[in-house]
């Protein structure tokens, strides 16, 4: 699985949310992105799209479901500083735009911008193994997957 957006791979348990940061929606990792635009991670069908637009579950052509929750919080934007580019029921492939967000106006409203992109059905594969680290850019592999 790539990156969704470019910025710095982080643990996910130095996540600011105890849901992300103790596993408990699924493994991955989190990213402090440093630009705005999200792309698709894998080839499948964007499950779930939040009205807010901060948060897209993608179900991966292979049964992977990825969940990309952008910032911390965010939902309490209603949306404001978010632009979708798809919409729930499309099929992606990987590197395609999903969402645009205003990452300014998101601090500016005194929100985190840290991104968990996880695998909320980890229990069903065999192995979900984070390899990203550092600064990476859109398209950059940051997680295996054994299923």
């Amino acid at each position: 699985m790539v990156s969704p957006v470019a910025g710095k791979v982080i643990n996910l348990k130095e996540l600011k949310d105890a849901a992300f940061a103790e596993g408990a929606l699924g493994t991955g990792l989190g990213i402090l992105p440093t630009d705005g635009h999200f792309y698709a991670p894998v080839n499948g069908t964007v499950t779930t799209l939040f009205p807010t637009l901060h948060a897209i579950g993608i179900t991966s052509d292979s049964g992977v479901e990825v969940l990309i929750h952008i910032g911390l919080d965010t939902v309490q934007l209603e949306g404001k500083g978010f632009t979708a580019h798809v919409k729930q029921g499309d099929h992606v492939t990987a590197g395609q735009p999903l969402v645009d967000v205003d990452l300014n106006a998101v601090k500016k409203a005194g929100y985190e911008t840290q991104t968990p992109v996880v695998i909320t059905n980890t229990r069903d594969l065999l192995d979900v193994l984070p390899v990203g680290e550092g600064n990476v850019t859109a398209g950059d592999e940051i997680i295996k997957i054994i299923n």
